[in-house]
């Protein structure tokens, strides 16, 4: 039985003499992560080709130079971020100063998932790494290549009582879960991620989930209906699907549906060819468990473009579905696959009352250039981010925090969310000597009136 007794007790040891707390051990850390993945971008590029058939363009767009992104915002804000900050004090703590000491947790856990295998192993390691804090690394076993290389290249750069890599399958995750961290960090399924919050309830170990969930994205009647349909297509089948906050399914407003849906079939075709399953140029479902559960939705009769696959590259085009209602087995579940729905609705408040009775969505996009449509969505509806005419987008940004709300996840990251993830905030009175305060004290005459002003 697979035992990390002695790692992580590695690791607590080598946090608790302090290096790792030094602004200058954390930044040059950083600078070195930022230096391997530079080094190595070429076999970055090959392993993503190998497990999922990514092409070089979408390996550095959505995994290397994201993350070269954020290591960059980070070491530029990294200083500022660490200081102790002073905050005010009220009139009852007259004489004293109260301060927050930014401190990281300690021994973190870090369960990265395979769509994105190398940027979701890295990006909450950069948190982790500003924070001050040791990293365990448990990358998917789905993605055995880009696993193996994460591994090789942390070890060769990182002791492993500063950062490691554990690789292997669920039952590593579970023996690795048994034991105490200080910070548990999880993307992935719902379903694995309650089984996270299980276990880390058994010893109150904090955690941050980032799950999914199915993601509507709204077309309006209003909307710029060419420019909708080439920036949901790129959002929506960019790495086959299989990113969390891709549209999982379009509402489209019944009086623009059929356009719609033309302005889509064109945008797919400038994206990718017709013949996108012979010539081998579109990303690889994971796993034929995963390739059996998508075909699985395509309905011959529900079918409005695509629908083709190829079982022996575990490849499925492009495909939109018609003709869909919620009762649909497509609707059931998060999709995470290259097939898209297609709903209608008549009424605003109809569709918003239906979005909300499902679980929270992880992304909404909306579609329109009407600001009070667009309030009436935000406002109407709870969900973890999103945009405003355009997708996806708004988890590149290091100035806003991504993360879910509800069932699609438990806190948020990038930028500085990142480091405040990673970070405890130590609140600090620091009370002054040359006097004392009397009203404080039960015994002083009228201390109840007193304090009863004050503290108005």
């Amino acid at each position: 039985m697979e035992n990390y007794n002695e790692i992580v007790k590695k690791q607590r040891e080598f946090f608790l003499e302090g290096k790792t707390k030094s602004l200058a051990y954390r930044m040059q850390a950083l600078r070195l992560l930022r230096e391997i993945i530079k080094l190595n971008e070429k076999s970055l590029m090959d392993a993503l080709k190998e497990d999922l058939n990514k092409n070089p363009f979408e390996s550095y767009m959505s995994e290397i130079g994201m993350l070269l992104g954020e290591i960059s915002f980070t070491l530029k804000h990294l200083k500022k971020w660490s200081e102790p900050r002073r905050v005010k004090a009220t009139m009852a703590q007259f004489g004293s100063k109260s301060v927050i000491y930014p401190e990281p947790y300690g021994v973190t856990l870090i369960i990265s998932p395979w769509n994105y295998p190398f940027q979701l192993a890295f990006a909450p390691l950069i948190g982790a790494i500003a924070a001050g804090n040791c990293s365990i690394i448990k990358p998917s076993e789905l993605t055995p290549i880009t696993a193996k290389l994460i591994g090789d290249l942390i070890s060769q750069s990182f002791p492993e009582e500063y950062i490691t890599v554990i690789q292997g399958g669920v039952e590593t995750s579970q023996a690795l879960l048994k034991e105490k961290f200080d910070y548990i960090f999880f993307t992935g399924s719902v379903a694995v991620g309650k089984v996270i919050m299980e276990a880390a309830a058994k010893t109150l170990t904090p955690v941050t989930l980032e799950l999914g969930g199915k993601s509507p994205c709204i077309v309006h009647k209003d909307a710029n209906l060419p420019l909708a349909a080439k920036r949901i297509a790129w959002g929506k089948f960019i790495n086959a699907g299989q990113t969390c906050v891709a549209p999982d399914y379009i509402y489209a407003h019944s009086e623009v549906k059929e356009e719609f849906l033309q302005y889509l079939i064109q945008s797919i075709k400038a994206l990718y060819s017709e013949d996108v399953l012979l010539k081998g140029e579109f990303t690889r479902i994971v796993s034929k468990k995963h390739f059996e559960r998508l075909t699985g939705f395509l309905s011959e009769d529900k079918i409005h473009y695509g629908g083709r696959y190829e079982s022996s590259s575990l490849m499925i085009e492009p495909t939109i579905l018609d003709n869909v209602t919620w009762d649909d087995f497509v609707m059931k579940d998060e999709i995470f696959g290259p097939i898209l729905p297609v709903l209608s609705y008549e009424d605003t408040s109809n569709m918003i009352n239906t979005i909300t009775e499902r679980p929270k969505p992880l992304a909404l996009y909306i579609f329109s250039e009407n600001k009070a449509f667009q309030n009436r969505v935000l406002d109407g509806i709870s969900f973890g981010g999103g945009c405003i005419n355009d997708t996806i987008f708004h988890l590149s940004s290091p100035y806003l925090p991504f993360g879910g709300v509800g069932e699609s996840g438990v806190g948020a990251y990038h930028g500085k969310g990142s480091f405040d993830t990673f970070t405890h905030e130590k609140s600090i009175l620091k009370q002054t000597t040359r006097f004392d305060l009397p009203l404080r004290y039960p015994n002083r005459k009228n201390a109840l009136e007193t304090l009863k002003r004050l503290l108005k």
